[in-house]
């Protein structure tokens, strides 16, 4: 009961627009639920819509009183079109990706972390992921100033396939997040985070997928319950052939401050 009390007691203290940036911080030391949907437009030979829904709980641990450990488990759950005449549509779940950053626990303006990211082949079906265990390294970098409305920084990772001889093969593939986020007084922000991808194995005219975008979220209370919602639109202005050329990006997140 005491816990209880004091964790609503810490969510009282904080106003909107400091849990909006908490949100815009991957290393944060907050637990949080982020559901996010990707909505990518004319994608694949037939042009048709695939849909990923991201559930990507993030939990930090507390190692001493100098460091912590803020963990992101992301499982993919996948609608993917007909892709030929024969090739049917399916959906089930992607490969899950692991990340552990050692991050300090009494930051200043500058915020970062860096650890391992591991993938798992969770896959249900061939076509939604690759049967390989990947590992690489992570990094992340964030400005976050109290006294200043904007928040921005850069998520880095690298991965590369254990093994090659489950289905899917060898892969080598890489993410650059950068993000800029205004926060406003009431808890309202405008954003934009557009996720970079590279497969270093693929021709080099079919490597980058590249998006340009912003959108606009805000926090709010659900009862006592802190909730973020926003809503994106990137175009890619590089992609690889067949790759979609929009990405809508709905997200809903539950906030559990300590």
């Amino acid at each position: 009961m005491a816990a209880t009390v004091a964790a609503t007691a810490a969510r009282a203290e904080l106003s909107a627009e400091q849990l909006a940036k908490i949100t815009q911080n991957p290393v944060a030391n907050l637990i949080s639920v982020p559901f996010q949907n990707n909505t990518n437009l004319h994608f694949g030979p037939q042009n048709n819509t695939q849909n990923v829904l991201n559930i990507q709980p993030v939990i930090p641990f507390t190692v001493n009183s100098d460091w912590n450990i803020i963990t992101r488990t992301i499982v993919p759950v996948i609608w993917m079109p007909d892709l030929t005449p024969t090739v049917k549509a399916v959906n089930g779940i992607g490969d899950t990706v692991f990340t552990a950053w050692l991050s300090p626990a009494k930051p200043g303006k500058w915020i970062w972390g860096a650890g391992p990211v591991v993938q798992a082949p969770t896959d249900s079906d061939t076509r939604l992921g690759n049967r390989n265990w990947g590992l690489g390294p992570s990094v992340v970098l964030v400005h976050l100033d109290h006294q200043s409305p904007w928040v921005f920084g850069l998520l880095v990772n690298n991965i590369w396939s254990l093994s090659s001889n489950q289905a899917g093969g060898s892969y080598n593939h890489g993410v650059i997040q950068p993000g800029i986020n205004y926060n406003f007084t009431n808890g309202v922000y405008i954003t934009s985070s557009p996720v970079i991808t590279v497969d270093w194995r693929a021709a080099s005219s079919q490597q980058w997928t590249v998006p340009v975008g912003a959108g606009i979220g805000k926090v709010f209370r659900l009862g006592k319950l802190p909730v973020n919602m926003s809503l994106a639109g990137y175009y890619n202005v590089v992609s690889p052939t067949n790759g979609p050329n929009w990405d809508i990006r709905a997200q809903v997140q539950f906030l559990f401050p300590k």
